[in-house]
């Protein structure tokens, strides 16, 4: 009856609003997004940093492999052609207080390439070596010569006698070119020069010397038109355009192989790291060194950007030139950015325009207080050497890494880090004779597989000395690996720190101690300017105890008690410093890399060591004077270590 009375009333759906219907979905896919992307902040924080850095790297490779196929490889020195008919008046270098254009380098390039071909008799693939220090005729005489197709050697300007003789016979040099400031360092070797039908030419009018002819009295009388294209023309990127000499801190110097493919993954350097061509750049490394001829100078040809060259490099004047120039970039390497925090600090120390600084040798503890003290300048290190065929760059900025890895980048770069036997000096192999890989986060041997996208192009001259860089049966019979000689570790997150160079750790109470943590500690006591740590043998122990090579700031003294209270409380006792030399002045290699070989060798005998010497004392709580018999006491086991 009730149903026949019509109750309950039957349900009536609702109609929902078309939009509603819309939104529903839209907002869902708006939760899912947020949350993938909460999830990929948390989780990959660096996420679209390294696909933007990752598509550069791709963008410029595949403009290389472009060139290797084609056979026609656009060089620096045709990126510069191409700059300067591009942007003639735009200013090239300054260099003093005089600007020297786009065009002013072309043209004067174009003059000694004349010169260089009508009265040096020059030819395609005759190898020149360069002596000179920074100064524009450097580039001018650089391009000259690749304008005819001629590799260039550029040589140390601090090496003397029988090394320079080594470097020419080492590159095959028929040619030397000496500035007028470097003559007088070819006083005793000019005789074998010429000997060795090596003709010397001096980027001056006159020179004192009969034996040296001059270049500039003849620059005048030729043409400033261009010689010929296919003079310089090549159609091999693997082909060496320059021989650059490693500065390592014994033996006699290696001639690297530079070939096109190296000097232009170089040239893209600041490019990659966000520069443009408005940035002026400031260079006050030498230009026989990779960092300042491949990287600064062949960086700012590629962006067709400004260059402020130095003839030598001044903590006192750096900032100054800064401001001067509207510097925006500047290079680094070693330890120059600890010179600079050690200048009296002024008003004007963030007064200035500068937003980045790119090199290598960095230390935490010196990139912190450089950042302080200077600003917010964006340090982006690089790491390579000269010869070798790995780079990684720190795009990212983190304090304290020399580069960044991911899942992308072992792909295309294979590297691996393998473990190393301290005391054996060499890395560990297993029982079928291959070395093992370190687990993520311990620090390993650096080796890079040697391929054709990864080529060693080793050192001219000698096979020998070629091989021996490389390592082979290393994961697997018939590979082969670089061997970088670095001691290196990379994190869970794929950021790659530097330990090491695997001569300079040394081991000492069955633990190994990495210098650069022990000077990073060591650098915070307030006393310390700089130090230099390393291994030094001590009679009847096995290893190396610790040594410290210190210079105090200025209107400090040294205080050996502070330095104790220091050690004994931030370092485990392995790595504590059992001795301290104290230094006027900290001894260094022409690319601002401390020397430790020499400090190694004098060891810690006061009776041959002129330096004032300490010894940590646990009785006195202190680092106490190292007398004669104490020393004596060390020699003969009688005092414990």
């Amino acid at each position: 009856m009730s149903a026949w009375l019509g109750w309950p009333p039957a349900l009536v759906p609702v109609p929902v609003p078309v939009p509603v219907l819309v939104l529903v979905p839209v907002l869902v896919l708006v939760l899912v997004l947020v949350l993938v992307l909460v999830l990929q902040r948390l989780r990959f924080p660096y996420l679209w940093r390294d696909a933007s850095f990752l598509l550069k790297v791709l963008r410029y490779g595949a403009r290389l492999e472009l060139y290797r196929l084609r056979g026609d490889v656009r060089t620096v020195v045709d990126r510069f052609v191409q700059q300067a008919r591009r942007v003639p008046d735009k200013p090239f270098v300054l260099y003093g207080d005089a600007a020297h254009t786009y065009r002013d380098v072309e043209l004067r390039s174009n003059r000694l390439a004349q010169v260089f071909l009508q009265r040096l008799r020059l030819r395609r693939g005759d190898c020149v070596a360069l002596l000179m220090s920074n100064e524009p005729d450097f580039l001018c005489a650089w391009f000259g010569l690749a304008k005819l197709g001629c590799p260039v050697a550029f040589l140390n300007t601090n090496i003397r006698a029988k090394s320079l003789l080594h470097c020419f016979r080492c590159c095959g040099a028929s040619t030397l070119i000496v500035g007028p400031d470097l003559l007088d360092s070819l006083q005793g070797i000019l005789p074998s020069l010429l000997e060795d039908s090596i003709q010397v030419w001096a980027m001056a009018e006159r020179t004192d010397l009969p034996q040296v002819s001059t270049l500039l009295d003849n620059i005048h009388a030729v043409s400033d038109r261009p010689v010929p294209e296919a003079l310089r023309k090549t159609t091999s990127i693997k082909a060496p355009t320059l021989y650059i000499f490693t500065s390592g801190t014994t033996g006699l110097p290696k001639a690297a192989v530079i070939t096109h493919l190296q000097s232009l993954k170089a040239a893209a350097g600041f490019w990659a790291f966000g520069a443009t061509e408005d940035d002026v750049i400031y260079t006050p490394l030498p230009l026989y060194h990779s960092a300042a001829s491949l990287i600064g100078i062949g960086g700012t040809i590629e962006l067709g950007a400004t260059c402020v060259l130095k003839k030598k490099f001044s903590a006192s004047h750096f900032w100054n030139d800064c401001r001067k120039h509207d510097v925006t970039i500047f290079q680094y390497i070693g330890e120059l950015c600890r010179y600079l925090c050690n200048q009296p600090k002024t008003e004007l120390d963030k007064v200035h325009q500068v937003r980045m600084g790119v090199g290598n040798g960095l230390r935490q503890d010196v990139w912190r207080e450089f950042l302080s003290r200077f600003g917010n300048i964006k340090m982006c290190e690089v790491y390579g050497s000269t010869e070798g065929n790995l780079c990684f760059m720190n795009h990212i900025g983190k304090i304290g890494v020399v580069g960044r890895s991911n899942f992308f980048y072992r792909l295309l770069f294979k590297y691996d880090l393998v473990k190393y036997d301290m005391v054996k000096d060499e890395p560990v192999r297993d029982q079928h004779g291959f070395c093992q890989r370190v687990k993520t986060g311990e620090t390993g041997l650096l080796l890079s597989k040697v391929s054709f996208f990864s080529p060693f192009f080793g050192y001219a001259g000698s096979k020998k000395l070629t091989e021996r860089k490389l390592m082979r049966n290393v994961l697997a019979k018939g590979d082969a690996y670089f061997n970088t000689g670095d001691l290196m570790a990379e994190d869970h997150d794929g950021f790659i720190c530097f330990r090491d160079r695997v001569g300079d750790t040394y081991r000492w109470k069955g633990e190994n101690v990495a210098t650069t943590e022990v000077m990073e500690t060591l650098g915070l006591v307030d006393f310390i300017q700089e130090v230099n740590v390393y291994g030094v043998e001590v009679p009847g122990h096995e290893g190396r105890a610790g040594m410290a090579a210190v210079i105090v700031r200025p209107d400090m003294a040294f205080d050996g008690k502070k330095l104790f209270e220091h050690a004994v409380g931030d370092l485990p006792a392995y790595a504590r410093p059992l001795f301290i030399r104290l230094q006027e002045i900290m001894e260094m290699t022409s690319t601002f890399k401390q020397q430790k070989f020499q400090l190694v060798q004098s060891g810690f005998n006061p009776s041959t060591v002129c330096d004032p010497l300490y010894v940590l004392d646990y009785q006195q709580e202190s680092y106490i004077p190292l007398t004669e018999g104490i020393y004596k006491s060390i020699a003969a086991g009688e005092r414990k270590l």
